[in-house]
């Protein structure tokens, strides 16, 4: 029986590409996530949030929040995603939404 040769090394790994559901221009989100039929990305250096709702995508201003976790309210008029920030929860009616 011959002897086990030594394993090789793996070769590294490339990054799967994912496509960007964003507008471009705005670099690599700090944070991304989905929950239900919500998206969301936070550009912290370029003060953005961009969330895809039910196919719409919209951009808002962030001003000086910075973004740091997400959570999701449920049911009626006030369904949606609720934001933590460094000055606490940060709702999408809060925002200046961008053009």
């Amino acid at each position: 029986m011959e002897p086990m040769k030594p394993m090789q090394p793996m070769a590294p790994m490339t990054p799967m590409e994912k496509a960007a559901w964003w507008p471009p221009g705005l670099g690599s989100p700090a944070t991304v996530g989905a929950q239900d039929d919500w998206r969301y990305a936070f550009f912290p250096d370029e003060r953005r949030l961009v969330v895809e709702h039910s196919g719409k995508v919209t951009q808002y201003d962030t001003g000086d929040h910075a973004i740091v976790g997400v959570s999701q309210r449920q049911g009626g008029s006030g369904a949606g995603l609720v934001f933590t920030s460094q000055h606490g929860l940060v709702t999408l009616a809060m925002l200046d939404p961008i053009p």
